[in-house]
């Protein structure tokens, strides 16, 4: 179920990652144009058993065939197929923290929580310190 990313109007893809940890998303729904604003990590850390100790390692994340933490949005792609859908990269991020800033400040100035008809979005979950913002 992959449809592909947008990023400026052009097709993402991974050399544009650079040094980039996170992106904030947008994804519509172009049946209806209803819309979703998220966030996600392009790798993130895992644990793993080597011989005796514990080491972290990065792992990829399923970025490439993610449709959001929203289980409407998930079951509208099944019912409709990702070829009713636009995956747009909104921002690259290069933490974790400028991640949830962004997502935060585009879900507020977008209204998402106000306007269930025009947004999959029900939350707006955010803990972020001014130190983890770098933009």
């Amino acid at each position: 179920m992959n449809s592909m990313w947008l990023y400026h109007g052009a097709e993402f893809n991974e050399e544009l990652i650079g040094s980039s940890v996170a992106f904030v998303y947008l994804i519509t729904n172009l049946k209806t144009n209803r819309k979703y604003i998220g966030k996600k990590l392009f790798k993130f850390k895992k644990t793993k058993q080597v011989k005796t100790k514990k080491k972290r390692i990065l792992v990829d994340s399923d970025w490439k065939d993610y449709w959001s933490s929203s289980e409407e949005l998930k079951k509208d792609v099944s019912i409709l197929g990702p070829e009713n859908f636009k995956r747009e990269i909104l921002h690259l991020c290069p933490n974790k923290g400028t991640a949830s800033y962004l997502e935060a400040k585009e879900q507020f100035a977008n209204l998402v929580l106000e306007q269930p008809e025009l947004w999959y979005n029900a939350i707006i979950n955010c803990r972020v310190h001014r130190n983890h913002v770098k933009i």
